[in-house]
């Protein structure tokens, strides 16, 4: 089944070789972007039936795209594409609204594969994501923690842990510095760390960067 989408990334390559492969399958792309505040207007405006996002994009990082989009009166469906971990990101994914999430180390074909099934009405996850599961079964220890934070703190902690600093973490997500202070002790606070050194260390062990 042929359909209008809109691919976001942040990457040029893939969003070039993304488009390259849905054009071969019969796709039509009406629009590409590199940040969520884009992808949220074209969307909008477009009515496009399906979305290619990934998570780590500028202005909006694609959770908050995702739930953004389940405001509009739209059938459009949205295919997660991403190179974070489906063991943190996939739940938070399908609750805020994706049909699908997968993973770019994915063969492209699977990505076909994938867009032609989420467009006949079926989901994918990986093997071994229940999505149907509760978050407290889900989580455990350290993850549990993790789980427990809000999207955007999700985005913080991971931005902290790659030692961006709060002023370019207030730039990228469109709040003050003082804001993204006051997220940074919280995340110290919910997750038990001492220091960004900490902070960094629990986001390594559990695969965020």
């Amino acid at each position: 089944m042929a359909c209008r989408i809109v691919v976001v990334d942040d990457h040029p390559v893939i969003r070039v070789a993304v488009r390259s492969l849905l054009i071969r399958d019969g796709h039509e792309v009406v629009n590409e972007t590199d940040n969520g505040i884009e992808a949220v207007s074209f969307i909008e405006k477009l009515q496009p039936d399906l979305v290619l996002l990934d998570i780590c994009i500028p202005l909006m990082d694609g959770i908050a795209v995702i739930e953004r989009i389940q405001k509009f009166n739209t059938a459009t469906k949205i295919i997660v594409f991403t190179s974070l971990s489906a063991e943190h990101y996939a739940m938070r994914c399908v609750k805020a609204g994706a049909s699908a999430f997968i993973s770019k180390t994915d063969s492209f074909d699977m990505l076909l594969d994938i867009v032609r099934k989420v467009m006949s009405g079926y989901i994918y996850f990986p093997e071994g994501i229940n999505v149907s599961r509760r978050k407290s079964d889900f989580f455990a220890d350290e993850m549990e923690m993790i789980a427990s934070l809000s999207n955007r703190e999700l985005s913080v902690f991971r931005q902290l842990s790659l030692g961006m600093s709060n002023k370019a973490i207030a730039e990228d997500i469109m709040l003050s510095a003082k804001t993204v202070s006051c997220y940074k002790a919280r995340l110290m606070d919910k997750l038990n760390v001492k220091s960004l050194v900490d902070l960094a260390d629990l986001a390594r062990r559990n695969k965020f960067i």
